[in-house]
């Protein structure tokens, strides 16, 4: 067993792992092999104990592992819906994290966990594993090198048969590997951005989806990606001036990297292809998970930045969403074919600018401008939604409901009748909001709703469940997970089950030391009778 690479004071990085799905299980794996796993957490209580037993670690809860001051980094497998919002809290908490891509899934969203973990001196990397491939290690040095010659044309391949998704399309599931190898070889963000795409088994949901790339120094490139297709390829060719060059991953160590000095003369004005033979690259065998898991845990060591940091990450997510823009202007390629074998038409546009054609919007519904409503969301009728909101995927709304502006509420939240979100509430992924204080399906309640209100810039984390007849003050922060079943002061960080409180946040969402003072605005607060106040300075903030 490799030893783990020693944390900043000198011992040993203790990480712990959220999600034990089938990618998180590899790197639950991976950490106890390195000798770095110290916890594992997953939303099925289940599957985490059977991680833990098995690699000899508790399974516990997020906010269990954010609370926990022995755990010096996190990794996040979770669903992608999730990433952001446990970036967020895993930041807020002074861990150092590594997040499976993507990122995140608005570049918004993705900007803020960047900003956060730069000014928190927080660790960010980005799980594009194949930058860590030995194959796509030696093909970066021989491009950097100049054996290929000037870079002109470059695509990758990802297909195969299954792993059909019904949360995101091909794009999003499979082309940010590709994209993350792309752009690191090339060096820039691409000019021009387009991309096509089928959907034939579930509406708006891309099965099939090709994207093409345009670079401000010339080059151009393309990634096809797919879930149906007769037999596995993944493969990347770079087209060099002077040479050519391919990885195939689904070759053989000594065939996994191959050079062609390929050529052309010209004869009469007459353009003729010289072929060379193919020369294999040599590589150490070596996993590359390992290579990237151990990469995180030296960066941790030594506070170094990671071959793929946030930066990185960011910059692959944008061109993702611009790839989606273009593939939702180019319109569905094909419907999705039911299993009657009837027609079926796509959804209409929706007749509320910046509302996806998925999503259902009922009559007596205002929507403020700015605002933008994402995948398969539904708003219930005499619902007001104000200016410049985000709501994500799948997310419910009403009826009856009022969201202030500025709202970000993510993707899988249900906010039901008798909730009152004030401006610029941010609702993590999968938060959970009660109505009804002792519920049974055999029973009918309606008149029971008690109201819950979340006041101005309170922030609720992935997973949270807020019980209903409770108050969430301004700029309170929920940490992931928690069970709220009473009033939140204004500016109180709680966590746990039940939620307890753990310290002060200020407006800017920085967690506040002894001295009150906010670390990124400088605004200075003090404690009076377990309320927190702004001290406010006349000659620089007013009266």
């Amino acid at each position: 067993m490799q030893a783990a690479a020693p944390d900043a004071s000198g011992g040993t990085a203790r990480v712990a792992v959220i999600g034990c799905g089938a990618w998180g299980r590899n790197l639950v794996r991976t950490h106890a092999g390195l000798g770095s796993l110290a916890a594992v957490v997953d939303a099925d209580p289940d599957a985490a104990a059977a991680q833990g037993a098995q690699h000899g670690v508790p399974a516990r809860s997020v906010a269990e592992v954010l609370a926990d001051p022995d755990i010096d980094a996190v990794v996040i497998a979770a669903p992608a819906a999730d990433h952001a919002g446990l970036a967020r809290q895993a930041i807020a908490a002074g861990k150092h994290l590594f997040v499976e891509k993507p990122l995140a899934l608005t570049v918004d969203d993705a900007e803020a966990v960047v900003r956060e973990a730069a000014d928190a001196g927080r660790v960010l990397m980005v799980g594009h594993l194949l930058q860590y491939h030995p194959a796509f290690l030696a093909l970066r040095d021989l491009v950097v090198g100049g054996r290929l010659g000037e870079l002109r044309y470059l695509y990758s391949n990802r297909l195969n048969l299954g792993r059909i998704r019904q949360e995101e399309n091909s794009l999003w599931s499979f082309a940010p590997h590709d994209l993350s190898m792309l752009l690191a070889l090339v060096g820039e963000e691409p000019h021009e951005v387009t991309a096509t795409g089928g959907s034939f088994l579930s509406p708006h949901i891309a099965d099939v989806t090709t994207t093409h790339l345009a670079f401000p120094s010339g080059p151009q490139a393309h990634v096809f990606v797919s879930w149906l297709h007769p037999f596995k390829e993944q493969r990347l060719v770079v087209v060099g001036a002077d040479a050519m060059a391919v990885f195939d991953d689904t070759k053989d160590w000594d065939e996994k990297l191959v050079v062609f000095d390929h050529g052309v003369s010209w004869t009469g004005g007459v353009p003729t292809a010289d072929r060379a033979d193919p020369t294999p690259v040599p590589l150490p065998p070596t996993e590359p998970l390992r290579l990237e898991c151990q990469h995180f845990l030296d960066c941790v060591a030594t506070g170094s930045a990671p071959r793929t940091d946030g930066v990185e990450g960011l910059r692959v997510l944008r061109v993702l969403a611009r790839a989606q823009e273009a593939l939702e202007l180019s319109g569905p390629a094909a419907p999705s074919a039911p299993a009657t074998g009837s027609g079926s038409e796509p959804a209409p546009a929706s007749p509320h600018p910046g509302v996806h054609a998925s999503a259902v919007v009922d009559p007596g519904v205002v929507i403020g401008a700015g605002t933008k409503v994402w995948h398969f969301s539904h708003l219930l009728t005499g619902t007001t939604i104000g200016a410049d909101c985000t709501l994500g995927q799948n997310v419910v709304v009403g009826p009856d409901v009022v969201v202030g502006d500025r709202c970000r509420i993510q993707n899988n939240v249900s906010v039901y009748a008798g909730v009152t979100l004030e401006d610029g509430v941010f609702c993590g992924p999968s938060c959970v909001f009660t109505n009804v204080y002792n519920p049974r399906a055999e029973v009918s309640r309606k008149d029971e709703f008690r109201t819950t209100v979340v006041r101005r810039g309170a922030t609720i984390g992935a997973n949270a469940t807020i019980v209903c007849g409770n108050e969430i003050g301004e700029y309170a922060f929920i940490g992931a997970g928690a069970v709220v079943n009473r009033a939140v002061p204004a500016h109180a960080l709680v966590v746990g089950t039940p939620a307890r409180q753990i310290g002060w946040m200020s407006h800017d969402g920085e967690r506040l030391d002894d001295d009150l003072v906010c670390p990124r605005s400088g605004r200075r607060y003090a404690e009076r009778d377990g309320i927190l106040v702004e001290l406010i300075d006349p000659e620089t903030r007013g009266s």
